[in-house]
């Protein structure tokens, strides 16, 4: 990454969107650009997890809002991220794939641990650099993420569906308040939240960190009431409640610092947050400045660089995790990095770096059973956390995994795509090439790609050397027939 280089973050939130702009210097990012737009995307949810419409023309809006800024920006420093909203919403993908043709920019969903690892970067990145350990806390919309970390690295990540956007719905309808309704309220936050004092008690952290949304807005109104600025305490908090009560409803508070667009939710952040600071024995809680979008700011600058990029890391835990034979996920990822390089013309194309952590994967559900252990891998890619993956790219390994062996027509995936067919072709030649489970013999082995004809050729004697080989490369061209690809195999 090179000095002056404009990097850019878009966080699809339950309340509000935000694109944050920075210059990357000297290996930070200073911002340059800021944009928030209230969208109120999560009360556009319905009991039956569906997004209105009308919802959803709001953040296409914003995006669309958002897009002519990014006009200029190539994908390698853009990232979007959607959050619970997104996650909850059962007509998701219309939204995400309306969305990113808009933003012209993929629009990633997060899991509930990546957008707390992602609020912690950035939160972590805009603080003094320090040994204390650290509890952030993020109230957002629909979600409340916690985080133990010190210094760079989140050691614990956990995202709980409570909410300002939601409680405010669910406790507070018509912005109603009542001593009633907080104690409802907060009652109802602590039920959701009583796991957390198993990895989040007082004993394991020194200092109390709260990030965007609910404790930004409750932090300005504190501070403009005369309380110590850039920090929240107990007192500040009763306080705040007493006021809000005495209003008996949002649009009759008046209170300096609070803004019109945090008015409808104000009561709903208010309850989780002092169900927070009850359940983790928080006294006094510092205001960060950064936030998921400063994460994701400096996510791109590590996944640059395969080894700085936090994907492949998740990798070799998720192999350890379901006892993956090293030895035979480094083979069948070498050989398919090799076969890659010789199709594309070059080590690290587009697609290559997917194609290897799926080749390390490519016997992860044999854990489960070694019949079908392709289809049990693709649902376990499907159906785990990863960090530094959004759920997409790990659809994407579970499809490769999935289509490492078996019918190719059968499979749900655009075949047209070139990129998908060189992974898949590179995946399913490698598996066959280290069927012995040693290494195999592809000296001499040359493959290569004439418009839609893929062809495999070997030197003279090798099939006769290798005949097992030989005839598992022969049922691959056969696999090939009846999709938009044919590949041809010469072994003499």
């Amino acid at each position: 990454m090179h000095n002056g280089t404009l990097l850019a973050a878009v966080d699809l939130g339950s309340n509000s969107f935000r694109l944050e702009i920075g210059r990357f210097d000297q290996g930070h990012i200073q911002r340059t650009e800021y944009l928030k737009e209230t969208v109120r995307l999560g009360g556009g949810l319905d009991e039956d997890h569906q997004l209105s419409l009308e919802a959803m023309q709001r953040g296409w809006a914003c995006l669309a809002r958002f897009a002519e800024r990014l006009g200029s920006f190539p994908p390698a420093q853009v990232r979007a991220v959607a959050t619970q909203t997104l996650r909850e919403a059962r007509n998701r993908d219309e939204f995400l794939r309306r969305g990113s043709e808009i933003l012209g920019h993929t629009i990633d969903l997060v899991s509930g641990p990546e957008e707390a690892r992602l609020i912690y970067q950035g939160v972590a990145r805009l603080l003094p650099q320090s040994d204390e350990r650290r509890l952030v806390v993020d109230i957002g919309g629909r979600s409340t993420e916690l985080i133990l970390g010190q210094q760079f690295e989140a050691r614990a990540v956990a995202s709980y569906r409570v909410g300002s956007v939601a409680w405010s719905g669910q406790h507070f309808p018509d912005g109603r308040f009542s001593a009633k309704a907080f104690a409802s309220a907060e009652v109802a936050a602590l039920a959701v939240l009583e796991d957390a004092t198993a990895v989040f008690a007082p004993g394991a952290w020194d200092v109390a960190y709260g990030s965007s949304g609910t404790v930004g807005a409750v932090a300005d109104i504190l501070g403009h009431a005369g309380f110590e600025q850039g920090r929240i305490e107990r007192a500040g908090l009763s306080w705040l409640k007493g006021q809000l009560l005495r209003a008996q409803s949002a649009d009759r508070v008046r209170l300096e610092g609070l803004k019109d667009d945090r008015r409808p939710v104000i009561g709903g952040g208010i309850s989780v947050l002092c169900a927070v600071f009850d359940l983790l024995g928080i006294d006094s809680m510092q205001v960060a400045q950064g936030a998921l979008r400063q994460g994701a700011l400096y996510d791109l600058l590590q996944r640059e660089h395969p080894e700085t990029d936090l994907r492949g890391l998740a990798v070799q835990t998720l192999m350890q995790r379901f006892a993956v034979d090293p030895a035979q996920a480094a083979r069948v990822a070498g050989t398919a990095a090799a076969l890659h390089a010789q199709l594309t013309g070059q080590a690290g194309a587009p697609g290559a770096r997917e194609l290897v952590w799926a080749a390390q994967l490519h016997e992860i559900g044999c854990l489960v059973s070694h019949i079908d252990a392709h289809r049990h891998g693709a649902y376990i890619l499907d159906n785990t956390d990863a960090a530094g993956f959004a759920r997409a790219e790990l659809a994407t390994l579970g499809t490769l995994v999935l289509g490492q062996r078996g019918k190719l027509r059968k499979m749900d995936v655009d075949m047209s795509d070139s990129t998908v067919a060189l992974q898949l072709l590179c995946l399913r030649l490698a598996t066959a090439l280290c069927h012995a489970r040693r290494d195999p013999a592809v000296q001499g082995l040359r493959l290569a790609r004439a418009g839609q004809v893929f062809t495999l050729a070997a030197p003279t004697g090798w099939a006769a050397r290798f005949p097992q080989s030989a005839h598992l490369l022969r049922e691959e061209a056969a696999a090939w027939q009846k999709t938009p690809w044919e590949l041809q195999v010469a072994l003499p």
